[in-house]
Protein backbone atom coordinates (compact mmCIF):
# COMPACT_ATOMS: atom_id res chain seq x y z
CA UNK A 1 0.00 0.00 0.00
CA UNK A 2 1.39 3.40 -0.94
CA UNK A 3 -0.01 6.92 -0.97
CA UNK A 4 1.06 10.12 -2.65
CA UNK A 5 1.65 13.10 -0.40
CA UNK A 6 -1.11 14.98 -2.21
CA UNK A 7 -3.57 12.16 -1.45
CA UNK A 8 -2.53 12.14 2.21
CA UNK A 9 -3.19 15.88 2.37
CA UNK A 10 -6.65 15.48 0.87
CA UNK A 11 -7.43 13.00 3.65
CA UNK A 12 -5.73 14.64 6.62
CA UNK A 13 -4.99 18.24 5.68
CA UNK A 14 -1.63 20.00 5.70
CA UNK A 15 0.43 21.85 3.11
CA UNK A 16 2.75 20.17 0.60
CA UNK A 17 6.20 21.65 0.03
CA UNK A 18 8.39 19.91 -2.54
CA UNK A 19 7.83 16.92 -4.82
CA UNK A 20 4.61 14.93 -4.67
CA UNK A 21 6.29 11.59 -3.92
CA UNK A 22 4.70 8.30 -2.93
CA UNK A 23 5.31 6.78 0.50
CA UNK A 24 4.51 3.24 1.59
CA UNK A 25 5.36 3.18 5.26
CA UNK A 26 5.98 5.13 8.44
CA UNK A 27 9.17 5.01 10.47
CA UNK A 28 11.09 6.91 13.16
CA UNK A 29 13.33 9.58 11.68
CA UNK A 30 16.59 7.77 12.47
CA UNK A 31 15.36 4.42 11.08
CA UNK A 32 13.46 5.62 8.00
CA UNK A 33 14.42 4.15 4.63
CA UNK A 34 13.55 5.31 1.10
CA UNK A 35 9.79 5.04 0.71
CA UNK A 36 9.14 5.89 4.36
CA UNK A 37 7.64 9.06 5.81
CA UNK A 38 8.79 10.32 9.21
CA UNK A 39 8.06 13.29 11.43
CA UNK A 40 10.16 15.92 13.19
CA UNK A 41 8.58 17.75 16.12
CA UNK A 42 11.61 19.26 17.91
CA UNK A 43 14.70 21.03 16.64
CA UNK A 44 16.97 18.97 18.92
CA UNK A 45 16.52 16.02 16.53
CA UNK A 46 17.75 17.89 13.48
CA UNK A 47 20.98 15.88 13.37
CA UNK A 48 18.93 12.74 12.85
CA UNK A 49 17.35 14.44 9.86
CA UNK A 50 20.77 14.89 8.26
CA UNK A 51 21.33 11.13 8.42
CA UNK A 52 17.77 10.05 7.67
CA UNK A 53 16.83 8.39 4.37
CA UNK A 54 13.14 9.22 4.68
CA UNK A 55 11.39 10.10 1.41
CA UNK A 56 9.15 12.67 3.09
CA UNK A 57 8.85 14.48 6.37
CA UNK A 58 6.01 15.83 8.51
CA UNK A 59 7.09 19.08 10.16
CA UNK A 60 5.75 22.37 11.52
CA UNK A 61 6.06 25.52 9.34
CA UNK A 62 8.15 27.22 12.03
CA UNK A 63 10.64 24.36 12.28
CA UNK A 64 10.79 24.02 8.49
CA UNK A 65 12.14 27.59 8.27
CA UNK A 66 15.05 26.66 10.53
CA UNK A 67 16.13 23.58 8.57
CA UNK A 68 17.81 23.11 5.26
CA UNK A 69 16.53 20.02 3.53
CA UNK A 70 15.50 18.99 0.05
CA UNK A 71 13.17 16.36 1.48
CA UNK A 72 9.51 16.80 0.48
CA UNK A 73 7.56 18.19 3.42
CA UNK A 74 4.03 18.12 4.76
CA UNK A 75 3.62 21.26 6.88
CA UNK A 76 1.25 20.97 9.86
CA UNK A 77 0.92 22.64 13.24
CA UNK A 78 1.22 19.41 15.24
CA UNK A 79 3.51 16.87 13.49
CA UNK A 80 3.10 14.20 16.18
CA UNK A 81 -0.69 14.25 16.01
CA UNK A 82 -0.58 14.21 12.22
CA UNK A 83 1.77 11.23 12.28
CA UNK A 84 -0.69 9.39 14.54
CA UNK A 85 -3.54 10.06 12.14
CA UNK A 86 -1.40 8.96 9.20
CA UNK A 87 -0.57 5.72 11.03
CA UNK A 88 -4.30 5.06 11.22
CA UNK A 89 -4.58 5.67 7.48
CA UNK A 90 -1.86 3.08 6.82
CA UNK A 91 -3.15 0.67 9.46
CA UNK A 92 -6.94 1.06 9.73
CA UNK A 93 -8.74 -0.73 12.58
CA UNK A 94 -9.76 -4.32 11.92
CA UNK A 95 -13.39 -4.53 10.93
CA UNK A 96 -15.84 -7.04 12.35
CA UNK A 97 -16.44 -10.20 10.30
CA UNK A 98 -20.14 -10.71 10.84
CA UNK A 99 -21.19 -14.00 12.37
CA UNK A 100 -21.28 -16.16 15.50
CA UNK A 101 -18.80 -19.02 15.78
CA UNK A 102 -20.38 -22.46 16.40
CA UNK A 103 -18.32 -22.86 19.57
CA UNK A 104 -19.61 -19.66 21.11
CA UNK A 105 -22.16 -20.05 23.91
CA UNK A 106 -25.12 -17.69 23.73
CA UNK A 107 -27.69 -17.66 26.55
CA UNK A 108 -31.42 -17.18 26.15
CA UNK A 109 -32.60 -13.66 25.51
CA UNK A 110 -29.27 -12.33 24.24
CA UNK A 111 -29.57 -9.98 21.27
CA UNK A 112 -26.54 -9.65 19.00
CA UNK A 113 -26.52 -7.40 15.95
CA UNK A 114 -26.06 -9.35 12.72
CA UNK A 115 -23.04 -7.22 11.78
CA UNK A 116 -21.09 -8.21 14.90
CA UNK A 117 -18.39 -10.88 15.20
CA UNK A 118 -18.47 -13.45 18.02
CA UNK A 119 -15.48 -15.78 18.02
CA UNK A 120 -14.89 -19.26 19.44
CA UNK A 121 -15.02 -19.71 23.19
CA UNK A 122 -17.06 -16.58 23.80
CA UNK A 123 -19.76 -16.83 26.49
CA UNK A 124 -22.67 -14.37 26.45
CA UNK A 125 -25.17 -14.31 29.31
CA UNK A 126 -28.91 -13.85 29.46
CA UNK A 127 -30.52 -10.69 28.11
CA UNK A 128 -27.24 -9.21 26.87
CA UNK A 129 -27.57 -6.59 24.14
CA UNK A 130 -24.65 -6.20 21.70
CA UNK A 131 -24.71 -3.44 19.08
CA UNK A 132 -23.52 -3.18 15.50
CA UNK A 133 -20.05 -4.05 14.18
CA UNK A 134 -18.67 -5.31 17.52
CA UNK A 135 -15.79 -7.80 17.79
CA UNK A 136 -15.76 -10.32 20.66
CA UNK A 137 -12.53 -12.29 20.39
CA UNK A 138 -11.81 -15.77 21.80
CA UNK A 139 -12.44 -16.33 25.48
CA UNK A 140 -14.53 -13.23 26.13
CA UNK A 141 -17.19 -13.57 28.85
CA UNK A 142 -20.13 -11.16 29.03
CA UNK A 143 -22.36 -11.54 32.08
CA UNK A 144 -26.14 -11.33 32.26
CA UNK A 145 -27.98 -8.10 31.42
CA UNK A 146 -24.98 -6.26 30.02
CA UNK A 147 -25.42 -3.60 27.36
CA UNK A 148 -22.70 -3.15 24.76
CA UNK A 149 -22.80 -0.37 22.17
CA UNK A 150 -21.63 -0.20 18.56
CA UNK A 151 -18.10 -0.76 17.22
CA UNK A 152 -16.88 -2.22 20.51
CA UNK A 153 -13.83 -4.51 20.55
CA UNK A 154 -13.35 -6.97 23.40
CA UNK A 155 -9.95 -8.62 23.07
CA UNK A 156 -9.21 -12.20 24.17
CA UNK A 157 -10.21 -13.25 27.69
CA UNK A 158 -11.90 -9.99 28.66
CA UNK A 159 -14.54 -10.51 31.34
CA UNK A 160 -17.53 -8.20 31.70
CA UNK A 161 -19.56 -8.95 34.84
CA UNK A 162 -23.35 -8.70 34.98
CA UNK A 163 -25.31 -5.46 34.46
CA UNK A 164 -22.38 -3.43 33.12
CA UNK A 165 -22.86 -0.83 30.40
CA UNK A 166 -20.34 -0.31 27.60
CA UNK A 167 -20.71 2.64 25.21
CA UNK A 168 -19.85 3.00 21.53
CA UNK A 169 -16.33 2.55 20.11
CA UNK A 170 -14.94 1.17 23.36
CA UNK A 171 -11.84 -1.04 23.23
CA UNK A 172 -10.92 -3.36 26.12
CA UNK A 173 -7.65 -5.25 25.84
CA UNK A 174 -6.83 -8.81 26.78
CA UNK A 175 -7.32 -10.07 30.31
CA UNK A 176 -9.12 -7.05 31.69
CA UNK A 177 -11.98 -7.48 34.15
CA UNK A 178 -14.86 -5.02 34.21
CA UNK A 179 -17.36 -5.15 37.05
CA UNK A 180 -15.78 -7.45 39.66
CA UNK A 181 -16.87 -6.81 43.24
CA UNK A 182 -15.44 -3.78 44.96
CA UNK A 183 -13.43 -4.33 48.15
CA UNK A 184 -16.33 -3.62 50.50
CA UNK A 185 -16.08 -5.21 53.95
CA UNK A 186 -17.41 -4.47 57.44
CA UNK A 187 -15.67 -5.72 60.60
CA UNK A 188 -17.93 -7.96 62.68
CA UNK A 189 -16.16 -8.52 66.04
CA UNK A 190 -13.72 -11.15 64.85
CA UNK A 191 -14.20 -11.46 61.10
CA UNK A 192 -14.97 -9.52 57.95
CA UNK A 193 -18.54 -9.30 56.68
CA UNK A 194 -18.78 -8.83 52.91
CA UNK A 195 -20.91 -5.89 51.72
CA UNK A 196 -22.86 -6.79 48.58
CA UNK A 197 -21.66 -4.76 45.61
CA UNK A 198 -24.85 -3.90 43.76
CA UNK A 199 -23.73 -1.02 41.54
CA UNK A 200 -22.51 -1.26 37.96
CA UNK A 201 -19.56 -0.19 35.83
CA UNK A 202 -20.36 2.27 33.07
CA UNK A 203 -17.80 2.89 30.32
CA UNK A 204 -18.91 5.77 28.16
CA UNK A 205 -18.18 6.24 24.45
CA UNK A 206 -14.58 6.07 23.11
CA UNK A 207 -13.05 4.71 26.30
CA UNK A 208 -10.01 2.42 25.95
CA UNK A 209 -8.94 0.00 28.69
CA UNK A 210 -5.47 -1.59 28.61
CA UNK A 211 -4.53 -5.20 29.21
CA UNK A 212 -5.08 -6.79 32.63
CA UNK A 213 -6.71 -3.69 34.06
CA UNK A 214 -9.51 -4.08 36.63
CA UNK A 215 -12.49 -1.78 37.08
CA UNK A 216 -14.61 -2.72 40.12
CA UNK A 217 -18.37 -2.27 40.23
CA UNK A 218 -19.92 0.24 42.58
CA UNK A 219 -21.12 -0.69 46.04
CA UNK A 220 -24.52 1.02 45.62
CA UNK A 221 -23.97 3.70 42.95
CA UNK A 222 -21.93 3.08 39.78
CA UNK A 223 -18.25 3.21 38.88
CA UNK A 224 -18.09 5.51 35.85
CA UNK A 225 -15.39 6.17 33.27
CA UNK A 226 -16.40 9.15 31.17
CA UNK A 227 -16.17 9.50 27.40
CA UNK A 228 -12.77 9.43 25.74
CA UNK A 229 -10.80 8.40 28.84
CA UNK A 230 -7.75 6.21 28.16
CA UNK A 231 -6.58 3.68 30.76
CA UNK A 232 -3.27 1.83 30.38
CA UNK A 233 -2.33 -1.73 31.42
CA UNK A 234 -2.41 -3.08 34.98
CA UNK A 235 -4.46 -0.27 36.47
CA UNK A 236 -6.72 -0.87 39.48
CA UNK A 237 -9.88 1.25 39.64
CA UNK A 238 -11.87 0.59 42.79
CA UNK A 239 -15.61 0.79 43.48
CA UNK A 240 -17.48 4.05 42.91
CA UNK A 241 -14.51 5.77 41.29
CA UNK A 242 -15.27 8.34 38.61
CA UNK A 243 -12.77 9.12 35.85
CA UNK A 244 -13.45 12.34 33.95
CA UNK A 245 -13.75 12.72 30.20
CA UNK A 246 -10.56 12.49 28.12
CA UNK A 247 -8.28 11.79 31.07
CA UNK A 248 -5.29 9.50 30.48
CA UNK A 249 -3.94 7.09 33.11
CA UNK A 250 -0.62 5.27 32.65
CA UNK A 251 0.21 1.73 33.78
CA UNK A 252 0.20 0.38 37.34
CA UNK A 253 -1.84 3.23 38.81
CA UNK A 254 -4.07 2.38 41.78
CA UNK A 255 -7.18 4.40 42.58
CA UNK A 256 -9.00 3.66 45.84
CA UNK A 257 -12.75 3.66 46.30
CA UNK A 258 -14.93 6.74 45.67
CA UNK A 259 -12.08 8.89 44.35
CA UNK A 260 -13.09 11.30 41.61
CA UNK A 261 -10.60 12.20 38.89
CA UNK A 262 -11.51 15.24 36.81
CA UNK A 263 -11.63 15.68 33.06
CA UNK A 264 -8.54 16.18 30.88
CA UNK A 265 -6.18 14.93 33.61
CA UNK A 266 -2.98 12.96 33.01
CA UNK A 267 -1.65 10.49 35.57
CA UNK A 268 1.85 9.04 35.40
CA UNK A 269 2.66 5.38 35.92
CA UNK A 270 2.47 3.83 39.40
CA UNK A 271 0.74 6.85 40.97
CA UNK A 272 -1.49 5.97 43.92
CA UNK A 273 -4.71 7.66 45.07
CA UNK A 274 -6.36 7.28 48.46
CA UNK A 275 -10.13 6.98 48.55
CA UNK A 276 -12.83 9.66 48.82
CA UNK A 277 -10.78 12.50 47.31
CA UNK A 278 -11.45 14.75 44.32
CA UNK A 279 -8.97 15.82 41.66
CA UNK A 280 -9.67 19.00 39.70
CA UNK A 281 -9.99 19.04 35.92
CA UNK A 282 -6.72 19.50 33.98
CA UNK A 283 -4.54 18.21 36.79
CA UNK A 284 -1.30 16.41 35.89
CA UNK A 285 0.18 13.87 38.31
CA UNK A 286 3.78 12.69 37.98
CA UNK A 287 4.73 9.02 37.97
CA UNK A 288 5.04 7.33 41.36
CA UNK A 289 3.17 10.09 43.19
CA UNK A 290 1.09 9.32 46.28
CA UNK A 291 -2.01 11.51 46.15
CA UNK A 292 -3.25 11.57 49.75
CA UNK A 293 -5.65 14.53 49.63
CA UNK A 294 -7.96 16.33 47.24
CA UNK A 295 -6.51 18.67 44.62
CA UNK A 296 -8.75 21.65 43.96
CA UNK A 297 -6.39 23.76 41.82
CA UNK A 298 -5.33 22.46 38.38
CA UNK A 299 -1.61 22.17 37.73
CA UNK A 300 1.35 19.79 37.84
CA UNK A 301 1.89 17.73 40.98
CA UNK A 302 4.52 15.18 41.97
CA UNK A 303 5.93 13.66 45.15
CA UNK A 304 8.47 11.13 43.88
CA UNK A 305 11.74 10.94 45.81
CA UNK A 306 14.72 11.77 43.55
CA UNK A 307 16.75 8.81 42.30
CA UNK A 308 20.12 8.43 44.02
CA UNK A 309 22.70 5.82 44.88
CA UNK A 310 21.94 3.36 47.65
CA UNK A 311 24.79 4.85 49.70
CA UNK A 312 23.31 8.36 49.48
CA UNK A 313 19.80 7.07 50.18
CA UNK A 314 20.92 5.27 53.34
CA UNK A 315 22.77 8.37 54.53
CA UNK A 316 19.73 10.57 53.92
CA UNK A 317 17.40 8.02 55.52
CA UNK A 318 19.34 8.37 58.79
CA UNK A 319 18.60 12.10 58.77
CA UNK A 320 14.94 11.54 57.92
CA UNK A 321 14.54 9.37 61.01
CA UNK A 322 15.73 12.29 63.17
CA UNK A 323 13.75 15.08 61.52
CA UNK A 324 11.52 15.57 64.58
CA UNK A 325 14.51 15.89 66.92
CA UNK A 326 16.21 18.26 64.50
CA UNK A 327 13.04 20.38 64.28
CA UNK A 328 12.92 20.68 68.08
CA UNK A 329 16.60 21.65 68.22
CA UNK A 330 16.11 24.32 65.56
CA UNK A 331 13.15 25.81 67.43
CA UNK A 332 15.20 25.84 70.63
CA UNK A 333 18.09 27.60 68.86
CA UNK A 334 15.67 30.14 67.40
CA UNK A 335 14.34 30.92 70.88
CA UNK A 336 17.88 31.30 72.23
CA UNK A 337 18.83 33.63 69.37
CA UNK A 338 15.70 35.69 69.94
CA UNK A 339 16.47 36.00 73.67
CA UNK A 340 20.06 36.96 72.89
CA UNK A 341 18.93 39.63 70.43
CA UNK A 342 16.45 41.02 72.97
CA UNK A 343 19.21 41.32 75.60
CA UNK A 344 21.48 43.09 73.13
CA UNK A 345 18.71 45.52 72.16
CA UNK A 346 18.00 46.20 75.87
CA UNK A 347 21.65 46.85 76.67
CA UNK A 348 21.89 49.43 73.91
Amino acid sequence: MSYSLSYIITQLGGELRGADVYVQGLAPLEQAQPGDIAFLAQAKYRKQLEQSQASALIISPKLALELRTNCPLILVDDPYLYFAKLATLFHPPVQAQAGIHPRAVIADGARIAASSEVREGVSIGCNVVIGEHCRLLPGVVVGDNCQIGNYVTLHPNVTIYHNCVIGDRVSIHAGSVIGADGFGLAWDKDHWFKIPQTGRVILEDDVEIGANTTVDRGALADTVIRCGAKIDNLVQIAHNVEIGAHSAIAGCVGIAGSAKIGAHCTIGGAAMFVGHIEIADKTHIGGGTLVSKSIKTPGNYASSYPLQTMKDWLANAVHVRHLDDMSKQIKQLERQLKELKNREDYSE
